[in-house]
């Protein structure tokens, strides 16, 4: 009996199919291959900025303790002495025109990262390094009390210029609308009053050292802006935290220390030093 002819098998159409899904999933491992190496890159950037901020002092601390220079109000205020330790580890050295550029770049970098840069200036001058602090993002209008949401980006300012012994001169000032109200008769006692607010807050919370930090007000009359605009008077309104060069620092009020021999108790002469 003779063989049924086999029919031939038609040729398969979807074996393309199988080729295309091999290039799908070589290209998912790509894929997944650069997020990977993308979210390595993030993590060590990352661990870049926290080295940075240690260095600079510009951890998170906690907010000041109540009865310090700010309305709490009902906040829970916590005390930080993260600062002082760091300090205390380290020491403080005396700051040049070198370190003035490096803080100056580290603040703005940081301003940047957290969208503060309408509410913190930083600038090199020949008086020193000048860290502007904004009215509008540190007090009330027509008040000398710090705004509690102010505190975190103070306390960043603060750490940052703690590692440096230099001496500092707290600035206030103002626009050029006169003031009359029950708790301040002008614009010399209201940016004197922030000045002050400020400068405890230093002394209280960072430790700075008394006899080299000094307060003034200057009111309407040290603008950097024009008043004639809107823009130009919340320039103006600024409490400015000048980290002094030694030149200027020579200029400042000498200092009352006796002599050895008259801490001795015998006979000597007293010297005035910085």
């Amino acid at each position: 009996m003779a063989k049924k002819e086999e029919h031939e098998k038609e040729p398969n159409h979807e074996r393309w199919l199988v080729s295309y899904a091999d290039f799908i999933t070589l290209l998912f491992a790509v894929f997944v291959t650069l997020y990977a190496m993308g979210q390595t890159d993030k993590k060590k950037v990352e661990q870049v900025l926290n080295s940075m901020r240690d260095s600079f002092g510009y951890t998170q601390s906690s907010l000041p303790s109540k009865g310090s220079v700010i309305e709490s109000g009902n906040l829970n205020l916590i005390p930080t002495l993260k600062t002082a330790t760091l300090v205390a580890k380290r020491g403080r050295s005396h700051g040049e025109e070198k370190d003035f550029k490096s803080t100056k770049t580290a603040i703005e970098a940081y301003l940047m990262k957290t969208g503060n840069q309408q509410k913190v200036s930083v600038n090199i001058n020949s008086r020193g390094l000048v860290v502007s602090l904004k009215e509008a993002g540190f007090f009330p209008s027509g008040s000398a009390a710090l705004r509690p949401g102010s505190l975190a980006l103070l306390n960043d300012v603060a750490q940052s210029l703690s590692t440096y012994s230099n001496s500092i001169r707290v600035e206030g000032h103002t626009d050029n609308i006169p003031i009359s109200s029950a708790e301040y008769r002008s614009n010399w006692e209201l940016s004197s009053s922030r000045a002050i607010t400020v400068l405890q807050y230093l002394v209280q919370q960072y430790d700075f050292e008394p006899q080299k930090i000094s307060a003034t007000g200057y009111g309407e009359f040290r603008p950097v802006a024009d008043n004639g605009s809107a823009e130009g008077r919340g320039r103006n309104r600024r409490v400015d935290i000048v980290l002094l060069s030694e030149q200027t620092a020579r200029a400042e009020p000498e200092t009352y220390t006796p002599s050895v021999a008259a801490r001795s108790g015998g006979e000597g002469t007293a010297d005035a030093v910085k």
